[in-house]
């Protein structure tokens, strides 16, 4: 009897072992230190039974279920030998203290249970959303059955507040189209707020889907939404840049405005993290967060030149996020969102943005002198590769046209031109330009960006000429030529809606 008597208290304490464990290693989400802490993110780590952690009403009842369960189970098989039997005073009952997950109760069910980095990029998001702007573009239609004017949506984008003074940064192709646009800025509500600004018209105020302050939202409940009218301050269709400017309608500043602070994209390295906030699909401020996946791209602009040095990143980058801000892991712009990579039209997870030091160069030259003025050789070129392959070109950029009255024309460079007789001559063919080898028509771009109009370059070409060989059948061979070119000033102001 006695042997059966240890035999069951040994399960006892089993079950008593088993219960401490069961309320000391509880399975969670997350392990969060208490208010003060460091905490930290684990989908699978166990908590050992000295840590404290925000705790849910649901954790705490699944505790005292479990608790509950192996309290009940005990007294089956231990009620029996109590009540009596032999030498039941004299067993050895092991007794077994049962220590309490110390559970901080958070305020509600739903309180958030978050990593540092988590926080930080929640710090940063809640940081940098108002300086990120929301636009809308209108053109302009007469009513056919009137003689009014109205202003129809035609798209819209993101953008960023630059200053103080009210300007706004953005894409050119976001409002390249467009007559007009609005942006729609958030502005503390215990700033000023002038009470004649420029609102859009009832039936276009209507909450869109995710917009701010809908279904209830608190994360910007000390800010206001207000929409202004934008007039174009300058445009860099070549690097995709536009610079807008909002005022009051008294042409009074807009007080308590939150320009975004600004970092740099020397340096960049491919696996930093990124950040994207803006307006896809018109959802009101959207963070998509990835890494750099690459540096030095090559897009296309809206004037057919390209941008070199584009930064790449797999941060969703969808419609609507055009001309929003790309950022570093500290919240500082290092990009513009300006192009994705995608055959649906939606993210594929390859976007890219303008570096901000090229950015900033642009911005502070449009807003003190209202546009770029860029250098130019004067001439056209072709610069499709299979053209040049057909054409038997291995290196450079062929000359389609040279500008009468250039400077160009009068050093002595030859487009294609067709003779007297119907043959087609090909032209020059540019390989260097101060003695940085051309490949390709983004060299050429480059090679000259870093001069002034009215500079001189060498221009190294290739000449294709005729020669007779012994045979006496006609060959075509290059003859390497270099001219003193004199760079002329381009004119973006084509690019400006009228």
């Amino acid at each position: 009897m006695v042997t059966m008597i240890r035999y069951f208290v040994g399960i006892l304490s089993i079950l008593v072992s088993s219960y401490n464990q069961a309320a000391a290693f509880v399975l969670k989400p997350c392990r969060m230190a208490t208010k003060g802490s460091t905490t930290k993110f684990s989908t699978t780590r166990l908590c050992n039974k000295h840590d404290t952690y925000a705790a849910s009403d649901d954790d705490a009842s699944s505790q005292d279920n479990q608790r509950r369960k192996l309290l009940s189970i005990a007294p089956i098989y231990t009620l029996p030998f109590l009540l009596g039997g032999e030498n039941t005073a004299s067993a050895a009952v092991p007794t077994s203290t049962v220590q309490q997950t110390n559970v901080a109760l958070s305020p509600s069910a739903s309180a958030l249970c978050a990593d540092s980095e988590e926080e930080a990029r929640i710090s940063i998001f809640e940081r940098v959303a108002p300086s990120v702007v929301y636009i809308d573009t209108f053109k302009q239609k007469q009513d056919v059955f009137s003689t009014d004017i109205m202003e129809i949506p035609i798209g819209s984008g993101s953008g960023f507040i630059w200053d103080n003074e009210g300007h706004i940064v953005t894409n050119f192709h976001v409002i390249q189209q467009a007559k007009s646009a609005q942006i729609a800025i958030l502005t503390p509500n215990n700033g000023i707020k002038s009470s004649s600004s420029a609102a859009i018209e009832p039936a276009y105020t209507s909450v869109r889907p995710g917009a701010l302050g809908s279904n209830g939202s608190t994360t910007f409940k000390d800010f206001t939404r207000t929409v202004y009218k934008a007039r174009v301050v300058g445009v860099d269709p070549t690097k995709d840049i536009a610079v807008l400017k909002v005022d009051n309608e008294d042409n009074s500043p807009i007080k308590q405005l939150r320009p975004i602070q600004l970092g740099t994209s020397t340096g960049l390295r491919v696996g930093q993290g990124s950040l994207a906030i803006g307006n896809p699909f018109g959802l009101d401020h959207t963070l998509t967060t990835g890494v750099i996946s690459g540096i030095g791209r090559e897009v296309k602009s809206p004037s057919g030149r390209p941008i070199s040095n584009v930064i790449q990143t797999d941060a969703a980058i969808n419609p609507g996020n055009s001309g929003g801000p790309l950022l570093d892991s500290k919240g500082r712009v290092i990009g513009m969102a300006t192009a994705i990579y995608s055959p649906s039209g939606a993210s594929a997870g390859i976007g890219f943005a303008v570096p901000v030091d090229t950015v900033k160069y642009i911005v502070t030259q449009l807003i003190e002198n209202g546009q770029i003025v860029r250098p130019l050789l004067g001439v056209n070129i072709l610069d499709s590769k299979q053209s040049r392959q057909t054409l038997g070109i291995t290196k450079g950029v062929l000359i389609l046209e040279v500008k009468p009255g250039t400077p160009a024309a009068a050093a002595g460079l030859k487009g294609i031109r067709r003779t007297e007789s119907g043959i087609i001559e090909i032209g020059d063919i540019i390989i260097a330009v101060d003695g940085t080898s051309i490949e390709k028509e983004g060299d050429l771009f480059k090679a000259i960006e870093d001069y002034k109009p009215g500079d001189t370059v060498k221009v190294t070409v290739n000449r294709p000429q005729i020669e007779v060989t012994e045979s006496g059948e006609p060959e075509i061979k290059l003859k390497e030529i270099t001219f003193s070119v004199k760079l002329i000033a381009s004119d973006d102001s084509t690019f400006i809606q009228k």
